[in-house]
């Protein structure tokens, strides 16, 4: 009597390993895991011709029509960047300035919508959370991921971005804007990457950053690094003032 080898075909460990999602879950395989998540949206991003990102961060608690004019700002904004900055017309197959947002509502969901109203794709970087976060209606499908780990997320916010604007927002906000500064503060990323942070009464109301200089917890000339805007139009002229790249055509 021949022995039987289904015992062997179903155990675990002969799941070929690209099949075997218990293995792919492990723990030994964080690392690739990260690869994967770093992969699948540079693939995309290339195949978009995408060279550089105007960042976008904001509250999600805000909805447009609410009082604040912040949804509103934020979507004209991103109208004006993705008209002017080169996110709806390929030059040498790159696109400049594409809109990068976290992909969920709020501030997010305003500034994906402004690109849309300009006609021009954008990005929209989407983490899986406890309290279960879907993309907004607006960025662009194929541009749309989902990540697990917030530092590969962040590194893609990071490597493309040509500029940051920071809407009011709470701890994710701060998180996000905070890593930036630091990575320009540390040299880690381009001295040259302009930072405005939209509504200046907010945010000088919120952190005290002058305190921060004066009892030289940063240096005078970490102030710099960013700067103030109260209206898209201010916005926009504060990005080229501080060295936003655009092509020409």
């Amino acid at each position: 009597m021949t022995a039987s080898n289904k015992a062997q075909m179903a155990a675990p460990a002969y799941r070929l390993p690209a099949m075997d999602i218990d293995f792919l879950l492990g723990d030994t395989t964080r690392g690739l895991r990260f690869q994967l998540e770093y992969q699948k949206a540079e693939e995309h991003l290339r195949r978009w011709g995408v060279a550089t990102t105007v960042v976008v961060f904001g509250s999600a608690r805000v909805s447009e029509g609410d009082g604040s004019g912040w949804y509103e700002a934020a979507r004209e904004l991103a109208r004006i960047v993705s008209l002017e900055g080169g996110a709806k017309h390929v030059h040498h197959a790159m696109r400049s300035n594409v809109i990068a947002t976290g992909g969920g509502p709020g501030i997010m969901e305003a500034a994906n919508r402004g690109a849309l109203d300009a006609g021009a794709p954008s990005i929209g970087f989407n983490i899986t959370l406890p309290m279960e976060q879907e993309p907004n209606a607006y960025s662009t499908p194929d541009l749309t991921f989902r990540f697990h780990y917030f530092a590969m997320r962040k590194m893609h916010f990071a490597m493309r971005a040509s500029a940051l604007v920071v809407f009011p927002g709470g701890f994710g906000t701060m998180d996000e804007l905070f890593e930036i500064l630091t990575l320009r503060q540390t040299g880690k990323m381009d001295d040259a990457l302009p930072v405005v942070l939209y509504d200046s009464a907010f945010w000088k109301k919120t952190i005290n950053f002058q305190h921060l200089a004066e009892t030289r917890m940063i240096n005078r000339a970490d102030l710099d690094l960013f700067g103030f805007a109260d209206s898209p139009q201010e916005a926009w002229a504060e990005l080229m003032r501080r060295g936003l790249a655009v092509p020409k055509e």
